[in-house]
């Protein structure tokens, strides 16, 4: 009985071994790899800005309080303008001592720094530029930030996705008709990396005492590549 199963175990060692060699010795279909890239330029439909305040004082209490007083001011002036579906918030806040380092001598601290940061977001790209002269007309001091983006990221991932795709293809097609072979079929497909560039803009502005002209603000557009 032992005998028995020995003898079938090896026999179904060859046949798989059998069916292996086989699998190996049989021609692969020929095959053509190809990659495709596209970029897509796309609008931007919305804007973020960040928007500061930075005070100096003696005491840490005054610089807070002074600071308190100018955003209170600043985002009073920027509700006016932001629209429904538009929103602002707090994205950062610090009170830091200043020192001072003299020769020889251990640091003193000489006054206080307090920094508030207002994010505000706004699908109306021709209001930037106001809210921009508002702030800084209330008691901003900085701009740190000024992104353009999309609302719809994904429409523009898929569409720079089916440009690729259809250049990948026609690739496969010119190599194949070259060598006089003809596309049957796609044997596999690998998506590379997705990458949006949003729109950065560096805007370096300081509190102004008279009304100035209107900060221009051009947003261009986004890019898209699959």
């Amino acid at each position: 009985m032992n005998k028995f199963f020995v003898l079938v175990g090896v026999l179904l060692l060859l046949a798989a071994s059998a069916s292996a060699q086989q699998e190996r010795d049989r021609p692969r279909s020929p095959t053509i790899t190809v990659t495709g890239e596209a970029l897509v330029s796309a609008e931007p439909d919305q804007a973020q800005l960040d928007i500061g305040v930075v005070t100096q004082a003696r005491s840490a209490p005054e610089a807070s309080k002074e600071n308190a007083e100018r955003v209170a001011r600043v985002l009073s002036e920027v509700k006016k303008i932001l629209g429904k579906n538009d929103e602002v918030k707090t994205s950062g806040y610090s009170l830091t001592p200043a020192y001072r380092y003299p020769q020889g001598g251990k640091p003193e601290i000489v006054g206080y720094n307090a920094s508030n940061t207002l994010r505000i977001k706004t699908m109306s790209l021709d209001l930037v530029g106001r809210l921009i002269d508002s702030a800084m007309q209330a008691g901003a001091n900085n701009v740190n930030r000024l992104v353009f983006t999309l609302k719809d990221e994904q429409s523009a991932q898929l569409e720079a996705l089916r440009a690729a795709s259809l250049k990948a293809r026609s690739k496969a097609e010119a190599i194949a008709t070259a060598l006089g072979l003809k596309i049957v079929k796609i044997t596999a497909v690998t998506e590379g990396e997705r990458m949006i560039q949003p729109i950065v803009r560096q805007v370096t502005a300081l509190r102004a005492e008279a009304a100035p002209a209107q900060t221009p603000v051009e947003p261009g557009t986004v890019d898209v590549r699959s």
